[in-house]
Parts: C-alpha cells; structure tokens; sequence
C-alpha cells in the first residue's frame, strides 16, 4: 500500500466495518460450531520500531487472511474466511508504536480485524504455527530518537529534512503536473481531494524560505490555477486549486513525487460506455460471501443515496474492486445478480428485473384504463404566430377535418379531437386534461416569433484597363519632273529611276499618268499609323525633309494613343427574412429575343440580365448565422445577330457567419495581356529605325468581382424598446 490517499478512502472505512456489522447479532454464536477455524487470542509487543501482533488460531490456518490496508484514516484490515471470534471481546488497546489498538468483528462465518493506525505505514503478514504473525513497520523511527538524541547531546543541533525543490510542468495531453524534490523516499505523503483543491501533507518536513510561495500557473493552460506551498506545524502543506471538471494522480519514483492534474473531457452525446461514463467517487471493496443488501447499504452509505431493495433481494456475492466509481460499483453488484433500478430523485428502487418490468406493465395498463374513463374537457388556443393549419399534422387530421387512420403521431388521445379554426387562427381541443396539459406546453414552445436576420450583400466589380498604341507613315515626293526637271535619278546614259509610294505615284513623276493637281498624294510607301481606341484617333507629328535645289521631298508621320482607365461598380441588396425563411430580392433588366417554334412561327421570348439574392439563415443556438448564399449578377454583353449576349457572375455557398460579422463568399479575377504588332519585314525589325516601318499596340485589362455578405440578428421588439 502507497502512503497516497484520496478523499475516497475516507468513505472506505464505512466499507470496512458497517457491512459486516449489519450481520451481527445472536446467529454468531449458532454458528461457532460449523466454522472451520476461530481467533482465540490476540496479543501485541514492540520489537525496535516494529510491532509484531500475534493472532493465535484454534487451528492452523491453511492460508494467509486477505487484507488492505487504507491511509485516511490510517488502518490496516484483515479478513478471516470461515473463522469466529472466540477471544470474548470486539476491541483491544494496543498503544504501541505506530498502533493504537484492535477491532475485531464477527459476520456469520467471517471475521475481519482492524488495526488502527497513527499514520500509514506497511505491514506483512506470516504463518507461525497455529498463529498469524502481522508486523507493523515503524514508520517514524527517525522522529521518535530525535528527542533522546536532543538529550544526551544537548550541544548537538538536530539536522531536520527539507523539502529540495518544487516545480510546475505541463504535460503533453494538458494535464498539470506539480513536481517536488523529497530529502529521501521514506517521507510519509498524505495527499487528499478537498472539492476543488487537492492537499499534500508532507509528514516532519521542513519548507526552506525560497519555496514558500504562491505559484500562479493559469498561462500554463491547465486545469491548475495556484499552487501554494506553507509550513503547518511540523508538517509541509501544498494546496493545489484546479479549475473544472478534472481528476488527479499521485505517484513517486525514489525522492521525486509528481502530483498530476488531467483535464476530464466529456462527450454530452455520448453514451455511458466503460468507466468513462461513471462520474462517482472512487472506492475500494474487497468482500468474500457477503449479503448482497449489505453491499447495496455500502454503496447507499459511500454515495448518500437511499436505495430501497425488494423483499425478493437475496443472495451473497464474493466482490473485490479497487478505485472504481460508486456508480459503477452499483452496475457490477446488479448485473451479477440480475437486478434492475430505477431512480426517482435520490430514491433508488433495486428489484429483480423481472419483478420490476411487470410493475411497470402493471401501472401502464391501469393508467390506459383510467384514459379509458376520465372526463373530458375542452379548451380553446389562441395562436399569434403559428398557423393554425401547420398543427392539422399534429393532431393527426386530413383536409376535411376528420382523423386520420395513421394514429402514430397524434398528440390526441384515441378519444381526442380537434377543429382548426384558419380565420382566427384558433384550436378547438377536447380531451382529457393530461393530454390538454401536453398540448398546452406544446404550443408554448412552438408559437413563439421567429427571429429575423437582415442580410446585406454587397457586390463590388473593379475595372484597371490600359491601352497603347504606336504607328507611322513613311513618303517620298520628287517634283522636278513638273517643274521643268528631269525626274529620277540617272543610272547610266539615258535610263533613270523614279521612286514613289505606288505605281499611280511614279506615273505622275514620270509622266505616264497624267497630273490630277493632287500634290502626290501617292507617295506614302509605309502606312502603318496608330489605331483608334474607343473611336478615338490618336494624335500624330509629322517630318518633312526636302532640298529647295532639286525639289525632293522626305516626308515622316508619327502618330500615338494611349489610354487608361479604372472603374467601380457596387451593388449592394439588402433583405430581412425570418429564421430558416427563403428570401430573394433582384433587380435588373429583360432582353427580347425572337423564338422560332416547330411550325415556324416566331415568338418574343425575354431573359433576365438582372442582379440576384436569394438567402437561407439559420441561427444557432451560439448566436452565429449559417447561411445558404445564391448570389448572380448578370449584365448586358456585346450584341449578335441573335440578340444581346448575357454576362453571368454567380455564386453559390453556404457559410457560418458570426453575428455582425462580415464574410468574402469568392471572387471572380480576370486579367488579358495582348500585344498586337504590324510591320515590313525585315525593316520592321532594324533597331530603332523599325518603329518607322511597323505599327504596335498594347492592351492590359484587368476585372474582379468581390462578394461580401454580412447577416444581423434582429433584436427583439421588447429588447429594442428598453
């Protein structure tokens, strides 16, 4: 046995002697005859720090007495199997060493002995012969020489053991672990569960000052809040305070005691399944052949429940459980004898299950037969925000009013009715006055105003575009030839070349077209200007480089555009619908398109380019909104021969929302990069000089769609009124 309790331990002393007191009376000594073996005396003496208790037996035990031992308080519990007490007396004064003194107590052919203690300490058990031999180990043999020594060297400080070191930890599954270095192993620990707080008792232990202190742990995300460390006389006391549901354990390994506080997570959804679902203070029994009543009185006793049993309760049971929960205790000791319970309060009924389950029958069927025959009364409902129809399936009715053969899911009795009154909205009900008691209660749960939830979306649709374009125009004029000149150039005797930007160009230079007064306007060899964008014409430069001697012109245009432009579109719908209500709201436009039928007729069918909303909420009962979110945006595109295209953007989602909060359901990004180039080839592509034979354009258009949705709660008109 540890030297560490709990506060269950407390409870396991009633376990030790009410039980078996319960057997007591005159059969004991009836029974003196049948048993195997009997006690016949007991006896004590101190050997050193030891005490060793002689327990003389009538004849030789065959085998050792099953014990226990427990440390709040500190006993020491010996059971005798098919033995009686013959020594003549039920108590015996010891007062030596780390005893006090004796009980013993005889329950029909079995006999238990406690020792009480003055503090936990170890024991071992031995066959002497006719006799038992139980040493007890002095646990404080230090503390009782201390004095002696203190007197036969008065000049001699005594040296007293401290505690080393005290340290907080967190374990990896979040439990709290509390840490404390001992002087030695052999330091007595009592470590009890006070409500909320667990308290360590460190026996003729000193503190040092640098660890008397309050440790605030709750950053550490534990169960355990403080743990505050003082002296208490000749002891050391540590409080360790938790925080809610939790359980702790106690262990020590050589001089390193760890105190472990683990969080307890529950399932409220989960059914009772293994020792996780049993929520009773923990117990130790160790029983051979007891009445099961005085099991069941054991339990009633640990728990502070009443538990009436049945007359038809009998029997004995042989039980053996450490530290398990009361209440499952109770489910063992049933189940092992084919019992049932049931519970009114902190009333409990034990009965064999059959015996139970008729009674049950037995009262169903009596109260049917009063249904049977109890008046009935009639009762009219006023409903103020459920529809009167919407309880036509409740109460198990078709359309014309009559009952309906699927009885299943009426809330009538079988003589019940009602009439459903839609121009008032009013329930006629006749039936007894139980079943009027549930309608009643029903309807107060259900005709209750319905929460509202404005919706507001908000639809944002960004333009960045940016275009550029670049050309030029490229000529040459030769006006010798009308001026009295020789046109061209000369190339050997009587042969010359002529340029221009076309043919019509160089008939006029050499005369082989005749002169229209146009000034060459055909003598542009590259035409490559700027383009338009948006309709509008870029704007141009232009270059003349001519000699006045020899009338030849070189003429350059240049012409560029560019353009920027960003926009923003809002929409921002806006609806207020109930709790679990559909709710749309749009806004927008209808495109006529003619529609050719099967026999060639025309038609004028319309389509919707419009914004839409529709919205499901839901409310939570944490006060968040899930929402089923339809949202689309179409708009008029470019026109075909058919008719207008449609531009759509939607979303469709369902999210959870905080209250007020605001949510970015998805977005809609769309970006084009183009890069359009016409030129001459080869000269097109001449460093710097290219740009006068090609003619470039840039576009970068970039478009998104943002969807933002924020739900409010309506408050009530009561609350809105204060």
């Amino acid at each position: 046995m540890t030297p560490f309790a709990t506060n269950n331990l407390k409870r396991a002393v009633q376990v030790l002697l009410v039980p078996v007191l319960l057997a007591l009376g005159g059969a004991a000594q009836a029974q003196v005859q049948s048993a195997d073996n009997a006690i016949e005396s007991i006896s004590a003496n101190q050997q050193g720090a030891d005490v060793v208790v002689n327990i003389a037996m009538k004849n030789p035990p065959a085998k050792l007495p099953l014990g226990f031992a427990i440390t709040n308080p500190a006993r020491i519990a010996l059971d005798f199997g098919a033995t009686i007490n013959a020594t003549g007396k039920n108590t015996q004064e010891v007062n030596l060493g780390e005893v006090r003194g004796l009980n013993l107590v005889q329950a029909g052919e079995r006999t238990r002995l406690v020792m009480n203690l003055k503090r936990p300490t170890s024991y071992s058990t031995a066959i002497d012969g006719k006799s038992i031999v139980v040493t007890v180990a002095g646990a404080a043999v230090a503390a009782q020489s201390a004095p002696v020594a203190a007197q036969a060297a008065p000049n001699v400080p005594a040296i007293r053991q401290v505690l080393r070191n005290l340290d907080f930890r967190r374990g990896k599954d979040g439990e709290g672990r509390v840490v404390v270095d001992l002087p030695n192993n052999a330091v007595p620990v009592d470590v009890r569960q006070l409500g909320n707080k667990v308290q360590v008792d460190f026996m003729n232990t000193g503190l040092p000052e640098t660890l008397r202190r309050r440790l605030d742990v709750t950053d550490f995300g534990t169960p355990v809040s403080r743990v505050t460390t003082s002296t208490n006389g000749a002891n050391v006391r540590m409080i360790i305070e938790a925080q809610g549901q939790w359980e702790q354990s106690v262990y020590q390994s050589d001089t390193q005691l760890v105190v472990a506080v683990r969080p307890v997570k529950e399932d409220p959804n989960k059914l009772v399944q293994g020792t996780q679902g049993y929520r009773g203070e923990k117990i130790s029994f160790d029983f051979q052949n007891i009445e099961v009543r005085a099991a069941l009185q054991a339990v009633a006793d640990i728990s502070g429940l009443n538990i009436i049993a049945s007359d038809s309760v009998s029997g004995s049971l042989t039980l053996r459980l450490k530290d398990v929960p009361w209440d499952q205790a109770l489910d063992v000791i049933l189940q092992s004898k084919g019992l049932d319970m049931r519970k009114n309060g902190t009333v409990i009924w034990i009965a064999p299950k059959e015996e139970l389950l008729t009674k049950e029958k037995l009262e169903l069927e009596q109260r049917a037969q009063i249904s049977d025959l109890e008046p009935m009364k009639s009762e009219v409902f006023q409903l103020n925000y459920q529809k009167a129809e919407a309880f036509r399936t409740v109460f198990g009715l078709d359309a014309s009013g009559a009952a309906t053969t699927n009885t299943g899911n009426r809330v009538l009795s079988k003589r019940g009715s009602a009439i459903i009154d839609p121009r008032t909205n009013q329930l006629f009900v006749t039936d007894i006055v139980s079943k009027l008691e549930d309608i009643r209660l029903l309807i107060q749960k259900t005709d209750v105003a319905s929460k509202q939830v404005l919706i507001e979306a908000r639809l944002v649709e960004a333009n960045d575009g940016f275009s550029r374009n670049l050309g030029a125009k490229l000529g040459f004029a030769d006006l010798r030839g009308v001026r009295g000149g020789d046109p061209g150039y000369g190339i050997g005797g009587s042969n010359r070349v002529a340029l221009g930007g076309n043919l019509t160009g160089i008939g006029q230079v050499t005369g082989q077209t005749p002169d229209k007064g146009d000034g060459y306007t055909n003598t542009t060899m590259v035409n490559l200007p700027a383009a338009a964008i948006a309709g509008i014409s870029p704007s141009s430069i232009a270059f003349s480089l001519f000699s006045s001697d020899d009338n030849r012109f070189l003429n350059l245009e240049l012409s560029a555009l560019e353009a920027d432009g960003k926009g923003k579109i809002i929409s921002s719908p806006r609806v207020v619908t109930e709790d679990k209500m559909v709710a749309v709201i749009e806004q927008g436009i209808e495109l006529p398109y003619q529609v050719a039928s099967s026999s060639g007729a025309t038609s004028i069918e319309f389509k919707k380019a419009n914004l839409r909303l529709e919205v499901t909420p839901q409310i939570t009962p944490d006060g968040n909104v899930v929402l089923e979110v339809d949202v689309s945006k179409d708009s008029k595109g470019e026109e075909t021969r058919a008719g207008f295209a449609i531009n759509t953007q939607h979303v469709k989602t369902k999210v959870m929302v905080e209250n007020g909060g605001t949510v970015v359901l998805g977005g809609i990004y769309q970006q084009t990069e183009r890069t359009n180039v016409s030129k001459v080839p080869l000269l097109g592509d001449v460093p710097v000089l290219g740009y006068l034979f090609k003619t470039q354009g840039r576009e970068n258009t970039k478009t998104e769609l943002l969807v933002f949705i924020t739900p409010k709660i309506v408050a009530d008109r009561v609350a809105a009124g204060r």
